[in-house]
C-alpha cells in the first residue's frame, strides 16, 4: 500500500514526486515514457527562473528528475490502464500490475492538437511535425510552413530558421498571441515571412509534403504555398482519456480542480497541463505540482486521525 501515486513524470509530477520523497512518504511515481514531458522536445528554455542564460529541456527535467531521485522518488516505467477511485483505498491498474494507493496525483500533461484536414493523418511523419526540436534538422535548407500564433508557434519557427532557408508562417487572425519579445523577434528574422488571416485547407502530396493549400479567412481567396515540411502548433489536448467519466472535466476535457489542486474525489488531486486553467508553462506546472504534493500530504494526515 502506497501513500501515494503519481501518474505522469513532467514538471508538475517530478515537483511532486520531490516534495512528496522529501516528505517521507511511501510515493511510487508512474510515466509510461521516460520522464520529462513536453519539456523534453523543447529546445531552449529562457523563462524558467534561475537560468539567466537558458536552459535546454532535456537537461531541465533531467536535473529534476535526479534531484527527485536523490531524495528516494520510485520511478517505475509502465502504462497506467485503469483506476478504482471509490473509497479511501485507490486501485492503479497497469499493463503489468496492481497498486494500493491512499492518494493519487493525476499529472498525465496533454498532447499536440491536430488540424484535422485532408494530409494531415497520411503525410505524418511525411513532412508533418508537431516538434520542431525533434524534426527541424531534417529540413536543411528548405522552405517549410509553421501553423500557429502562440508561444509555441513563435518559439519554433524561430528555432527553425537555424536549418531551413523560409519559414512561411501561417496565422488565421492579423496578429499573434504570443508575448511581445517573442513577437520582436520573430519579426526580426529575415527567414520568417508571415501570412495572416489564413487558415490551411490541405496539405499537399503523396509520398511526402509538397506544399499546402490555404484560404484568406477575409477575402475567401484560395493559394497554394510550395513547401516541404509543416509544422502544426494549435494548442494542446488534455491526457485524460484515464479519468473520463472518473473526475470531473470541463467541456475541453481538462480536470477541474480548486486552488488546492483537489479534483471532484477526495484523495485525488490534479496538476500540470492536464488541468483546467488559464497559463500552461514549466513555472505553473512546477508550482502545481509543490501544491497537490502539500495538500495530499494533509489529506493523509487526516485518514490517520
Amino acid at each position: 500500500m502506497y501513500d501515494l501515486i503519481i501518474i505522469g513524470g513532467g514538471p508538475a509530477g517530478l515537483t511532486a514526486g520531490l516534495y512528496s520523497a522529501r516528505a517521507r512518504l511511501n510515493v511510487l511515481m508512474l510515466e509510461k515514457l521516460a520522464p520529462g514531458g513536453q519539456v523534453m522536445n523543447t529546445d531552449w528554455v529562457e523563462n524558467y527562473p534561475g537560468f539567466p542564460d537558458g536552459i535546454s529541456g532535456f537537461e531541465l527535467v533531467d536535473r529534476m528528475k535526479n534531484q527527485a531521485e536523490k531524495f528516494g522518488l520510485k520511478i517505475q516505467s509502465d502504462e497506467v490502464a485503469g483506476l478504482e477511485l471509490s473509497g479511501d483505498q485507490k486501485i492503479v491498474t497497469t499493463h503489468k500490475e496492481k497498486f494500493e494507493t491512499k492518494s493519487l496525483i493525476i499529472a498525465t500533461g496533454a498532447t499536440w492538437k491536430k488540424l484535422g484536414i485532408e494530409g494531415e493523418e497520411s503525410l505524418a511523419g511525411k513532412g508533418i511535425s508537431y516538434c520542431a526540436t525533434c524534426d527541424g534538422p531534417f529540413y536543411k535548407d528548405q522552405e517549410v510552413a509553421v501553423i500557429g500564433g502562440g508561444d509555441t508557434a513563435v518559439e519554433e519557427a524561430l528555432f527553425l530558421t537555424r536549418f531551413v532557408t523560409k519559414v512561411h508562417h501561417i496565422h488565421r487572425r492579423d496578429s499573434l498571441r504570443a508575448i511581445k519579445l517573442l513577437q520582436e523577434r520573430a519579426f526580426a528574422e529575415e527567414k520568417i515571412s508571415f501570412i495572416w488571416d489564413t487558415i490551411p485547407l490541405k496539405i499537399l502530396g503523396k509520398n511526402g509534403v509538397e506544399g499546402v493549400e490555404l484560404k484568406n479567412v477575409k477575402t475567401g481567396e484560395i493559394s497554394r504555398k510550395a513547401v516541404q515540411g509543416v509544422f502544426i502548433f494549435v494548442g494542446n489536448i488534455p491526457n485524460t482519456e484515464l479519468v473520463n467519466g472518473l473526475l470531473e472535466l470541463n467541456d475541453n476535457g481538462f480536470i477541474v480542480t480548486d486552488n488546492n489542486m483537489e479534483t471532484s474525489i477526495p484523495g485525488v488531486f490534479a496538476a500540470g497541463d492536464n488541468r483546467a486553467k488559464l497559463f500552461r508553462q514549466i513555472s505553473t506546472a512546477v508550482g502545481e505540482g509543490a501544491a497537490a504534493s502539500y495538500t495530499a500530504e494533509r489529506y493523509l494526515e487526516g485518514l490517520d486521525q
